[in-house]
């Protein structure tokens, strides 16, 4: 082993994977180091119980890049799938659920017209998404600096929105400044529709259906359908089977590994990186370092508020990261079920959001550092289909819980239980008898879900998807190409263009810029 590379990667998520997959495949001397003792970061299985497995960060893949997964060879490094193509089953408290699947919806108090109207509203949403998709195959484009490949950019951009036609182009002009709740409510009847859909435009965020950018949010979640997700997926394993697949293909492109190895800092001697420094003292040297972890970790704590100048300090710190999002997981002795679901939609992802009204009421507390005693619950019972992450006869069952405010005053060290309970008398509620069935519950908060996976906020996009906060505005400005102010650091994480979930783009395009400048060659 060696103390010097071309380039280290600080985080072994899998944007800093990637990213190192990329750079390593292109010649470099790659190092990836991890504080924890398992790659992928947020695509993590552990057990919550002897024999019992839960996806203990993000729990579904709708989003991973075909292009990654292609270049990666993530299918031969092992990522299988236990299913693919889930509907969305919209929960009624009365059973008369609602089946949502691509543009078809059926069930409930569905009519032609609604059914109509989504398939109209579906197409419409993916030709807004196309014009994300395209953006964000590429760097952001600066408005200033005059660089060809940027002007190139934007006119693909422009080009893409002029091709939408005059009518189409009006509609995104309008539809992305107003809010969810009003795009739903004005081509939809039913009620439990419109809180299901209106939950894809803010799962994640700290956002209602009435806030703005939740238009966008909705059209960042459907670039899944561009790009061949029907709907969510369970990789064979949980999602560590993604961390780990990709962990298999940066081995087998010479990259360095290294587990239990958390950066204290990163180095830097006028204004330029010469490396970083291990827990226990350890120096390792690199032309480049590129940090995988959010912007606020990355200034704050591994390179010091006193080596970056005042301004862009003060844009690191106004970056909007306050996560409000809680995760529940329980091993329960045997198959719940759930009042009106049928054995073959079990299996499925169940949503209670019963109206866009309820969504917005969940939100509200949260806004002031205050418990929402009746949530928004995305659940997922993922044994149904993976048999190895329970043991025969028993199951494992996740939830995604909005809303749980970071920053909550009576402070979560108080109050866990109490809102654990709240969540599973929810669950009860919807499926009588659950509670009988749990061996062992865990109730991720945000602040958790930062001490776990190093996310500041505990917010899962390392910053709001949101129209000041995307594209050549994503971090802080200064660091939106991916390189920073510091010669040699870049970041490649979910706080870099173009932004958060399972998708693997930010760590490609990250390693491209770096390819581009030419640095470390």
């Amino acid at each position: 082993m060696t103390n010097q590379y071309d380039v280290i990667v600080v985080g072994g998520g899998h944007n800093g994977l990637v990213c190192a997959t990329y750079l390593a495949r292109d010649g470099r001397k790659v190092l990836v180091l991890e504080a924890e003792n398992h790659f992928g970061g947020a695509a993590k299985t552990r057990e919550i119980a002897p024999g019992f497995k839960i996806s203990a960060g993000a729990h579904l893949l709708t989003m991973l890049n075909p292009e990654v997964r292609k270049d990666m060879r993530l299918d031969e490094h092992g990522l299988k799938f236990a299913a693919k193509d889930l509907k969305t089953i919209a929960l009624a408290e009365d059973g008369e659920h609602i089946s949502i699947h691509g543009d078809a919806i059926s069930g409930g108090d569905i009519t032609a017209k609604d059914q109509a109207a989504m398939k109209d509203f579906h197409k419409t949403m993916l030709r807004f998404s196309k014009l994300l998709a395209s953006a964000f195959r590429n760097r952001p484009p600066k408005l200033v600096e005059g660089d060809w490949h940027d002007r190139i950019n934007l006119l693909k951009l422009g080009l893409g929105m002029r091709m939408l036609g005059r009518e189409d182009m009006r509609e995104l002009m309008r539809v992305g400044l107003i809010n969810v709740y009003d795009v739903l409510h004005e081509r939809f009847d039913s009620e439990l529709l419109k809180g299901a859909l209106s939950l894809d435009g803010l799962l994640g965020s700290h956002m209602a259906p009435r806030s703005p950018n939740t238009v966008l949010g909705y059209l960042y979640r459907r670039l899944g359908d561009l790009w061949g997700y029907r709907g969510p997926s369970l990789p064979e394993g949980g999602m560590g089977a993604v961390g780990l697949a990709m962990a298999n293909s940066a081995k087998s492109m010479g990259v360095e590994l290294r587990s239990n190895s958390a950066v204290v800092s990163i180095n830097t001697e006028s204004g330029r990186t010469t490396g970083v420094t291990l827990q226990g003292g350890e120096v390792l040297e690199a032309g480049i370092v590129i940090s995988n972890a959010d912007p606020k970790n990355t200034f704050q704590k591994l390179v010091g508020i006193r080596n970056i100048e005042t301004d862009f300090s003060r844009r690191v710190e106004n970056i909007r990261m306050q996560g409000n999002v809680a995760k529940l997981h329980l091993a329960l002795d045997g198959l719940p079920e759930f009042v009106g679901v049928s054995a073959s939609d079990i299996g499925q992802r169940l949503v209670i959001a019963p109206d866009m009204d309820y969504v917005e009421r969940a939100f509200n507390p949260s806004k002031y550092g205050e418990l929402c005693e009746a949530p928004i619950l995305e659940i997922i019972i993922p044994s149904v289909h993976d048999t190895s992450l329970a043991p025969d006869g028993k199951h494992v069952l996740s939830a995604v819980v909005q809303y749980a405010p970071y920053s909550l005053k009576a402070g979560w060290e108080n109050e866990k239980d109490r809102f654990k309970a709240i969540v599973i008398d929810l669950l009860e509620q919807y499926s009588p008898g659950i509670k009988a069935k749990i061996i062992t519950s865990e109730l991720l908060s945000p602040l958790d879900v930062e001490r776990e996976f190093y996310m500041t906020g505990g917010h899962w996009h390392h910053g709001e998807i949101s129209f000041d906060q995307i594209l050549m505005m994503r971090g802080a400005y200064g660091s939106n190409q991916y390189a920073t102010p510091i010669d040699g650091l870049y970041l490649c994480g979910a706080g870099a263009h173009p932004g958060g979930n399972v998708m693997g783009l930010a760590g490609r395009n990250a390693a491209k810029e770096v390819m581009k400048r030419g640095a470390a060659a």
